[in-house]
């Protein structure tokens, strides 16, 4: 294969007919990592694709790479300003020329980077969908033959079926079917059967390739943890993790001002971010967050699709995710760099409720109960007892080992307890109540609730659970719903119901058993990459990283990542050429700063003997 470089690149940096010494030339990586391999040759080949990998799987690269090798432009479209000035300071510091067009720029400033596109001098650009729809001079530059490659990054925006569906987004597939000799390059870390065949049929694909990997993301531990007193729990948490980066997700952007007020009062740094925020202090407190000067951001959903941080340590969910998607790829923001990582959520039976009611969609009756479906799953994924990374894997259609070690379910020892008795108790309270009320209304029912209505007070079943809490109530019915002995409808207000299974339970002719609510073990993900790391140089070499980078105005984890630092404090090379084995040390990387770095090491060296 022939590779061809942009002249104005300096074409004799980069030997030719190698992806591999490019990927080291540029990136400072030894070896690819997934598919990216294959999908990078198809792209220099002129073949659609459509690319499949976690969160952290290093899918930027797929298309990056091959921007700097073909002659032409690569239009990367992107959903959000901040992750497009994200990627673009990351790729600055690798000596690639990359700019962004936004809302953020003045006329004149957007005015030169179409001259420098235009010129040649600038091999990537980062473009939302309406921009690239509206502004008539991307038009004329694919109409020019100047563009090469057109990437779509975040590509489950397009369907809706997908957890983040953006209308804008829609709109790409007729737009690039007006370039059809434009190769183009679709990417996302989380879709399910339905999504990916929605984003191929919305762009209008035909002769593509799907490029799936391993969605697993073994450096973190997972853990669902009972939300009874979970204030007290999390302090526990960031206490034990104090000077690491970590996102708190919540439901409602009340409450991550709340949260992130509380989190302050106890002394935490931690800031609050959503949608309601104005952009400059959207902006402002990203900023201090992606520069690890605040540790904690408290957050709606709104935050953190694309950042690549790559030293978030642990992804906590306040409140449970509408789907898995979406919880997937929030969890997947920690851990980038493949160090031991956490993701903690918060469950209660309380917050399906909360959640079905809010995600009915009037007038798109397919679509709430798609999305009431994505629901109950992940409600069966908190309640689960087996391994949580075997029943993530298996959503996204992958096969996966019965047990990880490295979750809180295949580390805790469940006691499991007959509760037929119980079973029964609740399945005969929604037979004798028709069908015709909802899960809290028969909780309180069983508890003998003052607020049940008279002529329910008068049935001998109204009140035969007083013993046991509500919670307990919700948790009993969330498990006879995960066996199939009860179910929900899909209505505005689910309606709670029996199935077919049900009878043999209130008949006596089946006994059913569950698992106590646990409390998670306190377990750390593995420590894959720090195991022979010597702590003090690790710890000397963020704070200079963390002086460069303030020096140069980006965030510390542009400059090197945490994985790069620890190989640093492992290997503890003494020579220019020991540095450059080191993975992220490219030929740029390693002029600008590999002398500091290795004098930071030696120094360490001969202080320790």
């Amino acid at each position: 294969m022939n590779l061809t470089l942009n002249p104005t690149l300096n074409p004799a940096s980069v030997p030719e007919n190698s992806l591999q010494n490019a990927l080291s030339q540029y990136f400072g990586y030894d070896s690819f990592r997934h598919r990216q391999e294959e999908v990078i040759t198809r792209v220099m080949n002129g073949g659609d694709s459509i690319v499949l990998m976690p969160t952290g799987g290093g899918k930027s690269i797929c298309y990056q790479l091959p921007a700097m090798l073909l002659p032409g432009i690569t239009i990367v479209v992107s959903p959000l300003i901040a992750l497009m000035r994200d990627q673009v300071d990351a790729l600055r510091v690798n000596g690639i020329a990359a700019s962004f067009i936004n809302s953020t720029q003045g006329n004149a400033e957007q005015d030169e980077i179409f001259v420098q596109l235009r010129e040649g001098k600038t091999k990537l650009v980062y473009v939302a969908p309406e921009r690239l729809l509206s502004d008539q001079r991307f038009r004329h530059l694919l109409k020019s033959g100047a563009v090469s490659l057109f990437a779509i990054d975040e590509a489950h925006c397009i369907s809706q079926w997908g957890h983040d569906f953006r209308p804008e987004y829609a709109a790409l597939g007729q737009f690039i079917a007006e370039f059809a000799d434009i190769t183009v390059l679709a990417l996302t870390a989380t879709a399910d059967k339905m999504t990916r065949e929605d984003i191929i049929a919305r762009l209008g694909l035909n002769d593509y390739q799907i490029f799936e990997d391993s969605f697993d993301r073994p450096n973190i531990f997972y853990a669902v943890a009972p939300k009874q007193n979970w204030r007290e729990k999390l302090d526990r948490f960031l206490k034990e993790r104090s000077q690491e980066s970590g996102i708190i997700y919540c439901l409602s952007r009340a409450g991550t001002e709340k949260l992130a007020d509380e989190l302050q009062a106890a002394g935490f740094i931690a800031e609050a971010y959503h949608a309601g925020l104005s952009a400059s202090d959207r902006d402002a407190r990203q900023d201090r967050f992606l520069r690890d000067e605040t540790r904690i951001m408290v957050a709606t959903i709104a935050f953190g699709m694309g950042i690549n941080k790559s030293n978030v340590r642990f992804v906590v969910h306040a409140d449970m995710p509408r789907g898995i998607e979406g919880y997937y790829q929030e969890t997947g923001r920690a851990g980038r760099d493949g160090l031991p990582s956490q993701a903690l959520l918060f469950y209660s039976p309380a917050d399906v409720l909360k959640l079905k009611n809010m995600i009915r969609i009037d007038g798109n009756d397919d679509q709430t109960r798609i999305q009431q479906q994505k629901l109950d799953r992940m409600a069966r994924l908190c309640e689960a007892t087996s391994c949580r990374r075997h029943f993530l894997l298996e959503y996204f259609g992958e096969k996966a080992p019965g047990r990880c070690e490295n979750c809180d379910a295949c580390l805790t020892e469940y006691v499991m307890e007959d509760v037929t008795l119980q079973a029964q108790k609740m399945l005969s309270a929604v037979a004798r109540l028709q069908g015709r009320f909802g899960l809290h209304y028969i909780a309180d029912f069983l508890r003998g609730s003052p607020t049940s209505r008279p002529e329910h007070k008068e049935m001998k079943t109204w009140g035969i659970g007083k013993d046991i809490s509500k919670n307990m109530w919700l948790h009993y019915a969330h498990g006879l719903m995960a066996q199939g002995y009860l179910q929900q409808t899909l209505d505005k207000f689910p309606l709670l119901q029996m199935t077919e299974k049900s009878r043999a339970i209130l008949k006596g002719e089946e006994k059913i058993s569950m698992a106590k609510p646990a409390e998670p073990v306190r377990q750390d993900a593995k420590n894959k990459g720090l195991e022979n790391a010597h702590a003090p140089l690790f710890e000397q070499l963020k704070q200079l990283r963390r002086s460069i980078a303030m020096e140069q105005n980006v965030p510390p984890y542009v400059i090197f990542s945490d994985a790069t630092l620890a190989e640093l404090a492992t290997y503890v090379p003494q020579t220019m050429d020991d540095l450059r084995r080191i993975s992220g040390f490219g030929e740029v990387k390693l002029q600008r700063y590999g002398a500091a770095f290795l004098a930071a090491v030696k120094h360490y060296a001969a202080e320790n003997n």
